[in-house]
């Protein structure tokens, strides 16, 4: 069950204040009785009609996206950037990003309609877990890595512990790969836990959201999310919120 207004501004209908004033002024009926109460709980069963009108209510979907290099984590850009939503030319629904990956980096990226759910994800309480396979410039050695787990200080606050793997390192070409995981959604964290050590980052790619990977998509391609792996998902974030370490 969902709130009457909030169904409403689901299916694009109007905001949800603008469905608060429809709902007041006595133009919104459920199975054909008018609504003039806030807070009218709705099921999926329940004829809604607006200004006489039957609402379509959207059917909330949940996708596993190779995001591309080069494109904006974002349902529109004002510099006319390509954005992920070009890699779903055939999705009718209307779906946007749950967080953001950088211009520049790629890898799982996971979409949605369902905004109690990318809201849950995006939570600083649920700690999931996002691994990335991260190409620097630059030798990051085991003294470094140990500061990582522990947490580095940034200027928004010291990072939670991370997990670091050394993939390779080039003393030669001076590059080091690694993998690492973090359970924060910063704004760049990954770059600039990297610029901390004087490394620049040359590659950039989340490998790993929670349990889920990027199996043999290639980017720009995605996936359905199943059933199973939305609920564990959440279950996941719910189980994390109340472990949460502190800082």
């Amino acid at each position: 069950m969902e709130r009457l207004q909030k169904v409403i501004a689901q299916a694009g209908i109007a905001s949800r204040r603008k469905a608060e004033e429809l709902i007041a002024q006595g133009r919104v009926s459920v199975n054909g009785q008018v609504v003039k109460e806030m807070g009218v709980q709705v099921g999926p069963d329940d004829e809604i009609l607006v200004n006489g009108t039957n609402i379509k209510r959207e059917e909330k979907v949940y996708y596993l996206l190779n995001k591309p290099k080069r494109t904006i984590s974002s349902v529109s850009d004002d510099k006319g950037r390509a954005t992920v939503m070009e890699c779903f030319p055939d999705v009718t629904e209307r779906i946007f990003p749950i967080g953001r990956l950088d211009y520049e980096t790629t890898g799982v990226l996971l979409m949605t309609n369902d905004g109690e759910f990318a809201n849950l994800m995006m939570h600083p309480r649920s700690h999931i877990k996002k691994t990335y396979e991260c190409a620097v410039d630059g030798i990051l050695d085991d003294l470094m890595c140990a500061k990582l787990e522990r947490g580095i200080p940034l200027e928004d606050g010291k990072t939670l512990p991370a997990e670091v793997t050394i993939v390779s390192r080039s003393e030669k070409k001076n590059k080091t790969v690694l993998l690492i995981t973090i359970q924060e959604g910063r704004n760049r964290e990954v770059r600039r836990m990297m610029e901390y050590f004087h490394c620049e980052v040359t590659r950039l790619n989340r490998v790993q959201y929670a349990f889920l990977e990027l199996g043999n998509l290639r980017q720009g391609q995605y996936r359905k999310l199943r059933s199973y792996e939305v609920k564990k998902l959440k279950a996941m974030a719910d189980t994390q919120s109340i472990s949460a370490p502190k800082r």
